[in-house]
């Protein structure tokens, strides 16, 4: 197969930033395994090839150890992450056994917590709600879907409520640098958001070691993971490191789903209006926007050995980036993949959540907050729709779908 096929495309193009899915097309058909030029970085577009990835994890690393940045002049440039394979790869970047360890430590405080999470979850859309609608107007994006998923991890790893806008700010630009499109003046701030979130979740974590501060509580993640360190199961480090990436990309994948299931009933109200007739389906509707707008557009790995995939050598120390949008569109999967359809059962087989050993340990979560959000949207309305002269803008990113602002007319 011939890598370069779809050479002409550039990634960092604002059109494909804005909507990805034509590009998308072009990989899948022209070049499903596709090494972005100047760069030892492939992008893997198709359901099967993606798919073959998350289960060779022996020969594809999940550990983060370079992201692609878009260059002032133009064209992408790797940015090195790893520091001479000094870094330290927890959870998600992880790869066994530690990863292992890391997922068993948070999905104990997740599936404890997830059913009484409940009332919290309606507590909080209930005030976002009164807080942001103002003369039948909200902005979804930064008034429910951001703030939502971020309270709701800040509670379940222990973090104080009222630490939660900043907690917000330092989440958005922990991920800026992995959406590639970083302009030279947000390079400092991106950078100090970085050190001052690990500061002060190192700070909350040394805390929680201690006994008579904690009263040996393991009902949040803050005591499940001072509890391993104390015990020496965990190093401190790798600790503070699994709470950076729960609050840096923990409330990414629900704000995304949040804001872009909005967005289709927007501009949908048929759609919306059986919703609001059938609720019980708003459960098959939500696996078909995560299918549809995947709140994260890929996800790394990190080539070990020398390998092949779909007919391309794979040289080791190359990158991959798993194209998610791509793969839950590709029609091999998918009948007319670019439609709504909630009689699909998209559940099975969509891999916004990532398949494989590496499945999102917080998709329960994401799920009952979307639920919950979307189900309070419709039932306190009987029309949705954008705003013409305030139209939504997604950010601009080759790692997140996710909006920037989502302005909806309520009535």
């Amino acid at each position: 197969m011939a890598v370069r096929s779809a050479s002409e495309i550039d990634i960092f193009d604002p059109a494909y930033l804005e909507n990805p899915y034509p590009m998308y097309r072009r990989l899948r058909t022209q070049a499903p395994v596709y090494r972005v030029p100047g760069t030892d970085f492939y992008l893997i577009s198709t359901w099967e090839l993606v798919s073959e990835v998350t289960a060779r994890s022996a020969e594809f690393s999940s550990n983060l150890t370079a992201a692609l940045i878009q260059q002032p002049g133009g064209g992408a440039a790797v940015f090195d992450m790893d520091h001479g394979r000094r870094a330290v790869h927890v959870l998600a970047t992880a790869d066994d056994p530690d990863h292992k360890l890391h997922r068993r430590l948070v999905s104990a405080v997740l599936s404890k917590r997830i059913r009484a999470m409940r009332p919290t979850v309606e507590g909080l859309v209930d005030q976002l709600w009164a807080e942001h609608l103002r003369d039948g107007r909200i902005d979804w994006a930064t008034g429910m879907a951001d703030k939502l998923p971020l309270a709701l991890v800040a509670a379940a790893i222990g973090l104080p409520a009222t630490d939660v806008a900043k907690l917000l700010d330092w989440a958005y630009d922990s991920t800026e640098m992995l959406g590639g499109v970083l302009a030279a003046d947000r390079l400092a701030t991106v950078v100090m958001s970085a050190a001052e979130l690990t500061a002060y979740l190192n700070e909350q974590l040394t805390t929680a070691k201690t006994a008579a501060a904690r009263a040996n509580s393991t009902d949040d993640l803050l005591g499940v993971l001072a509890a391993a360190v104390e015990a020496g199961e965990l190093p401190h480090e790798a600790g503070v490191l699994i709470l950076v990436q729960l609050v840096g990309a923990g409330g990414e994948s629900t704000a995304g789903l949040l804001a872009g299931a909005a967005r289709i009933l927007a501009t949908d109200p048929e759609l919306a209006g059986l919703l609001r007739e059938q609720p019980h389906r708003i459960g098959a509707f939500l696996d078909e926007a995560l299918r549809l707008e995947s709140p994260f557009r890929a996800h790394h790995r990190h080539v070990t050995a020398d390998t092949e995939l779909g007919g391309v050598a794979l040289p080791a120390g190359s990158h991959l980036l798993l194209l998610w949008g791509a793969a839950n569109r590709d029609p091999a999967v998918f009948t007319e993949p670019d439609l709504v359809d909630i009689d699909r059962n998209a559940a099975r087989f969509q891999l916004a959540f990532g398949k494989g050993i590496h499945f999102c340990v917080g998709s329960a979560l994401a799920k009952l907050e979307a639920t919950i959000a979307i189900t309070a949207l419709l039932e306190r309305s009987t029309s949705i729709s954008l705003i013409d002269d305030d139209p939504p803008v997604w950010v601009p990113s080759i790692f997140v779908r996710r909006h920037h602002s989502l302005p909806l007319r309520i009535r």
